[in-house]
């Protein structure tokens, strides 16, 4: 393992009945770098995402944080190994204001200071758990919206939110599902904006249908066709790749450069 890799996934494998839903994939994640992790609609990208967050259980494959072999996560257990994730919708609770939409996102303090400072009991906490949301809010430029209730919001703010979300946690693995998924180009070149500024602090691998944001943000990408990895590399190797364009980006892609 180089000595900047963050995660590493290995020989991960998962079914669904008689379904291979991935087959033995390797992925490996380094510090600071932007992972792209493209392919057809079905060929497992939201399973590995899963599969990350707990939400599946793989049915083999092993997984390594910092050079240490870990168990597979559960959704609790998120938070403490400081991994995050958006979903592919916003997934905002509507009649709650911005400000505890975000709120929720700070799982660490869910044990122990949260619930503390939601009954008033610890104003030391409460107000550390308040700085914290506005500051992951103001870090995606909607802190002026932090009071109104989330089915107020233009759907751009809603994305912006969600990734507030999941920033509060302060992550150090971010997982971007089809984050420019509804935007348009202004807010697709903020969105650009914001993860080549989040590289600094948080290593993301992002799932993305948008061609122009995966070839202009990641460092690496790698390819899924029918749960098996079918091309790594940088986007200009992976843009060149007959069995990438075969699968997905199709000719015209090439043609474009």
């Amino acid at each position: 393992m180089t000595d900047n890799t963050l995660l590493r996934v290995t020989d991960l494998s998962v079914n669904f009945g008689g379904l291979k839903a991935l087959s033995g994939v390797n992925l490996e994640l380094r510090k600071g770098e932007v992972l792209g992790l493209i392919g057809p609609n079905g060929a497992g990208k939201t399973t590995l995402f899963n599969a990350l967050c707990g939400i599946i259980t793989p049915d083999s494959g092993s997984l390594e944080l910092h050079g240490r072999k870990i168990k597979w996560p559960q959704p609790h257990t998120l938070a403490k190994l400081k991994i995050a994730r958006t979903l592919q919708g916003v997934g905002l609770f509507p009649d709650l204001t911005v400000f505890d939409n975000v709120m929720i996102g700070a799982n660490k303090f869910a044990t122990s200071g949260l619930m503390r400072a939601a009954t008033g009991t610890n104003q030391r906490d409460e107000k550390a758990l308040n700085e914290r949301v506005q500051t992951a809010l103001e870090r995606v430029y909607v802190g002026g919206v932090a009071t109104r209730r989330a089915d107020t919001l233009a759907y751009p703010d809603t994305k912006r939110v969600s990734i507030a979300r999941a920033l509060v946690a302060e992550p150090e693995i971010l997982l971007l599902d089809e984050p420019a998924g509804g935007l348009g180009p202004h807010d697709i070149e903020w969105l650009n904006g914001l993860i080549r500024n989040l590289k600094s602090t948080t290593s993301i691998i992002i799932v993305e249908h948008h061609m122009d944001v995966v070839m202009s943000v990641c460092d690496r990408i790698y390819v899924l066709n029918f749960g098996e990895i079918i091309a790594s590399g940088t986007p200009s190797q992976v843009r060149e790749d007959q069995a990438v364009i075969q699968a997905y980006l199709g000719s015209k892609s090439k043609a474009r450069g």
